[in-house]
């Protein structure tokens, strides 16, 4: 039996209830509607790691942070002292497991300060009514896509979790981040960004040291996006812009969902 093109995310747990679905694969639509998953998800992660960090010390270390200029705050953000105060502010004594958290700490501080200073999100809303009936019955999130491009080739993905009284939240924030990793490479794709281009535009940094991190935000600042993505995606890439730049500097902006698995396969 032939799988339907479409993109389809719900979730339902307590008072969360998303779900909805794209049927038309035109290429922007497409675009529009997984740039609002991501949005959607990136959004919910920090309430479902409430369990294994203080994510209300991490929001108070980056209201600090975010007193800084733009150049200033990613400095600190890569600095050891930095990694000192996340792993004072995770749940876990095993130092390898602890590691797992900080990381993921990390990635919360850093979309956290930057949020304060750049855009850091997608310029779509995040999903927020029921559209479609959920296609499960017990508290779940689901993330589908099934296209078969003849520009792009397949893409077949499935993420999904259903969620019982056994189900670690820190899971649930897994599972999230993942959807957003995926999203996170398709979006460029069907937004039409030039990311080779933008590769480019950082070709210059290799490994960067402390003191040339405020070149690279510099770089950042000047990334002419409108040269990189239809009009409709300038943003987007702007967005992806940001996450270059940082990959450069070796910070994340998004929450690594290896990370998270690993320390729940070991926990």
């Amino acid at each position: 039996m032939k799988v339907e093109d479409q993109i389809v995310f719900t979730a339902h747990h307590g008072n969360w209830k998303v779900a909805d679905r794209l049927l038309d694969m035109d290429d922007e639509k497409v675009a529009h509607f997984i740039a609002s998953i991501a949005n959607t998800v990136n959004a919910k992660i920090p309430e479902y790691l409430t369990e294994v960090m203080n994510v209300a010390g991490i929001a108070s270390l980056a209201e600090e942070l975010a007193q800084k200029n733009l150049s200033d705050a990613i400095v600190a953000l890569k600095s050891p002292g930095t990694a000192r105060k996340l792993g004072q502010l995770v749940f876990e004594d095993d130092k390898k497991l602890r590691k797992h958290l900080v990381d993921v700490a990390k990635a919360l501080l850093v979309r956290e300060v930057l949020s304060k200073k750049v855009p850091v999100d997608y310029p779509e809303e995040p999903l927020s009514e029921v559209r479609i009936v959920f296609p499960y019955n017990e508290d779940h999130v689901n993330f589908t896509a099934f296209h078969l491009s003849a520009d792009h080739g397949k893409w077949r993905a499935v993420r999904r979790l259903i969620i019982d009284d056994k189900t670690p939240m820190a899971d649930v924030a897994r599972l999230l981040a993942s959807i957003n990793e995926s999203i996170a490479l398709k979006l460029p794709v069907y937004a039409g960004i030039d990311v080779s281009g933008i590769d480019a535009w950082f070709g210059e940094f290799k490994k960067v040291k402390k003191a040339e991190i405020p070149a690279v935000v510099e770089k950042y600042m000047h990334f002419p996006a409108e040269n990189y993505a239809p009009r409709p995606f300038v943003e987007h890439a702007r967005v992806y812009a940001l996450r270059k730049a940082l990959e450069k500097i070796g910070l994340p902006l998004d929450v690594p969902a290896k990370s998270l698995e690993k320390y729940l396969e070991k926990k």
